[in-house]
């Protein structure tokens, strides 16, 4: 293949601005804020999760606490009324009388106890509240935390796009200048090639896979027509001579 010396050193720039575009891609790919929203938007999620669990527990305790008041509410009811009753003086049956007083020192006990499970509730309830709270006031400030994020995200992506913009219309001006045979083997290179499909040949080595060429392979070069398209024997890139070729008296052409 053959090419004009300048559409081969055209190639450099066209390299040049698609190493910037895989770059910036690059950059797009691991913005550190990217990594960092997607942390903090699991960690809402999580959040959200853990508050449906405590509002969750938190209602079943009320409800709990609802059952257990009732139940003191009954027995304190029933105790009540039996101790009017003792206090009537209606009864004088002294075995109604005993199981009377037996039943009211029952329920007695049986209201202590009831009200310790109120207690118990109580201090549960509190305590799931508690966790409500503290899981709100997270959320809150994880998810403002969130927003923030995202903002510098959007504006170092819109940045980078902005680049990237600027850098492809670059290329496309670039790629004009570089007739289409030699573009087509550029681009086919370049996507067998880590991105890298044209190198400079400076100082008798080449630019792609930075080996230095033989004294044999440089004289080849050198004896080869400064149209002719010029590949690495190593990496089968292109290799653009440059003025630093190590040529000698072939250098710039």
């Amino acid at each position: 293949m053959k090419a004009e010396p300048a559409a081969q050193a055209r190639l450099l720039d066209l390299q040049e601005l698609d190493t910037e575009l895989h770059r910036l891609d690059h950059r797009a790919r691991h913005l550190p804020e990217v990594a960092e929203a997607n942390r903090l938007k699991e960690r809402v999620d999580q959040i959200d999760g853990e508050l449906v669990s405590a509002q969750t527990g938190v209602s079943d305790v009320e409800r709990q606490q609802r059952k257990a008041e009732s139940d003191v509410d009954q027995v304190r009811t029933r105790s009540d009324r039996d101790t009017k009753r003792l206090e009537s003086g209606q009864i004088t049956n002294a075995k109604e009388l005993q199981n009377l007083q037996s039943e009211i020192a029952s329920l007695g006990r049986r209201q202590a106890e009831l009200e310790e499970v109120v207690l118990e509730v109580m201090e549960r309830a509190e305590e799931l509240n508690a966790e409500v709270a503290r899981l709100t006031a997270e959320r809150e400030r994880t998810v403002a935390e969130y927003t923030e994020t995202v903002a510098r995200r959007d504006t170092a992506a819109a940045g980078i796009q902005w680049d990237r913009a600027r850098v492809v219309e670059n290329r496309a001006r670039v790629a004009e200048e570089v007739p289409d045979d030699l573009l087509a083997l550029y681009d086919k290179l370049r996507a067998q090639y880590d991105g890298v499909a044209a190198a400079p040949l400076r100082y008798g080595r080449c630019g792609g896979c930075k080996l230095a060429l033989s004294t044999v392979e440089l004289n080849e070069i050198k004896a080869t027509p400064a149209d002719e398209i010029v590949r690495c024997d190593d990496c089968r890139r292109i290799l653009v001579r440059t003025e630093e070729s190590g040529l000698g008296s072939q250098d710039g052409q």
